[in-house]
């Protein structure tokens, strides 16, 4: 029968919305699309919840009209702004000395409990990266494994609740309901590494309008993600300002004339801010210049991150580049040169059915990554925004819509009656309650009994 799924990545500086058909199969065929220009969106964090609403709204209708589909709900991006990340370990004892996907819950589950996370955060994902059963290290799946103790690590990413909220807020704005958020670092990785680099650990950055982010991928998992506020509208303000020209002269100079190449001496002529009659002439030298040395420094900044990770000698495949800014004419040579001999890649989103001509540049990986991690494309096992455990051969589910506000969870019998035992997991709701009074009581006795 298969689904159809609504993809929004909110950007900086555009919002993308694509509808999709999701097969039985898994096969996904692109059915609309709609982008339009963002608005109350600063640094990738929402300024202005109404503007916001009015531009997500904008976006999902062209989906909507393309496609003649009316869905509700929809798949979020969230930027890495304001997010924070830990790692964590858990560790159960196996009573029938034999795997099953309950003792990996448990133990994800684990891990997340005693992850030091602050009051005010949100937790989006929480990724394992090493399964150790007994004393073996790195098990790609410990499923079905005989052992007598799991253990496991993970990369916990969380963002502010407030931050969360007011996504939530804006997209509902929109006569949208959130159904799951995901990281858009993640999102653009999912839809731009293969499989060898998956396995060779790869850092993959996604360069936009007004934000850089950076995830590491090694083994399994991602090890590490953070966030830089520039991008290539930095680039833009550098020009109107060195250029004394509007921003808009400035964009265009930026598109006709930016690159990282060898300068030439040609003259252009420009406009003058606040007197837009009287023109100036500016050598191409001086533009190329002024984009280098932003560009220079963008790519420095991001070599230190990946530096401070710790997981330099990691990244047997490189680094990728993708998002709008990693158009820009030279940007590899320049990244290869400041990366010092790591292997740089430029890539576009993979091609799947449908997908229209004008979603196959490098500014729409994170939307498409968005769709396909709709179709189960992501870590083999992951705990995702909704609490729920995620694995790469789980069934479809029914949409699940869920609230982050602080005062409202939802009932335990609610997600049973929405979630069989075939499909997707959710950790709430594998909990056994034999009555409301006793909850508390079994809550405490199930940490107990995992622990021990």
């Amino acid at each position: 029968m298969g689904k159809t799924v609504l993809a929004i990545d909110i950007g900086s500086t555009k919002i993308c919305a694509i509808i999709a058909q999701v097969n039985d199969d898994n096969s996904v065929q692109i059915v609309g699309a709609g982008t339009t220009k963002a608005q109350g969106l600063k640094k990738g964090s929402i300024t202005n919840i109404e503007l916001a609403s009015k531009s997500i709204a904008s976006a999902v209708a062209d989906a909507k009209r393309v496609s003649g589909s009316d869905i509700k709900s929809a798949i979020v991006s969230i930027s890495g702004a304001y997010t924070k990340s830990l790692n964590s370990n858990g560790i159960v004892n196996i009573p029938n000395k034999e795997i099953s996907f309950k003792e990996i819950e448990r133990v994800m589950h684990t891990s997340l409990y005693n992850a030091n996370i602050p009051n005010e955060y949100e937790v989006l994902h929480a990724l394992p990266f090493n399964f150790k059963v007994d004393d073996q290290d790195f098990i790609e799946d410990p499923l079905g494994m005989n052992a007598s103790r799991l253990e496991v690590e993970t990369h916990i990413i969380t963002t502010q609740k407030s931050n969360l909220n007011n996504l939530k807020k804006a997209v509902r704005g929109a006569g949208v309901e959130v159904e799951n958020v995901v990281l858009s670092g993640y999102a653009s990785s999912i839809a731009t590494i293969n499989s060898d680099e998956k396995e060779l650990g790869v850092a993959v950055i996604d360069m936009g309008g007004n934000t850089s982010n950076i995830i590491i991928h090694s083994g399994n998992s991602i090890r590490y993600n953070d966030f830089l506020g520039v991008g290539s509208n930095h680039v833009t303000s550098d020009l109107s300002m060195a250029l004394h020209t509007p921003l808009n002269v400035a964009d265009s100079v930026k598109l006709n004339y930016g690159s990282l190449l060898t300068p030439t001496n040609e003259l252009i002529e420009l406009p003058i801010i606040g007197d837009e009659h009287t023109t100036h002439e500016v050598s191409l030298e001086v533009v190329h210049n002024v984009i280098f040395a932003r560009v220079e420094e963008t790519l420095m900044i991001l070599a230190q991150f990946i530096e401070n990770s710790g997981l330099k000698n990691q990244i047997g495949a490189g680094v990728i580049l993708t998002g709008g800014f990693s158009k820009m004419d030279g940007i590899r040579e320049l990244a290869i040169a400041t990366f010092g001999s790591i292997p740089v890649r430029l890539a576009r989103p993979i091609e799947m059915d449908g997908l229209f001509d004008n979603l196959r540049t490098a500014e729409y990986s994170t939307a498409i990554g968005l769709v396909m991690y709709a179709t189960f494309s992501y870590t083999p096992y992951e705990i995702d925004v909704n609490k729920r455990v995620r694995h790469s051969n789980e069934a479809a589910t029914e949409k699940i819509n869920i609230n982050f506000s602080d005062d409202l969870e939802i009932p335990i019998a609610e997600l049973k009656n929405k979630v069989s035992s075939e499909k997707m997991v959710s950790i709430d709701s594998s909990k056994e309650k034999k009555s409301d009074e006793a909850g508390a009581i079994n809550k405490f006795w199930n940490w107990a009994t995992q622990l021990f």
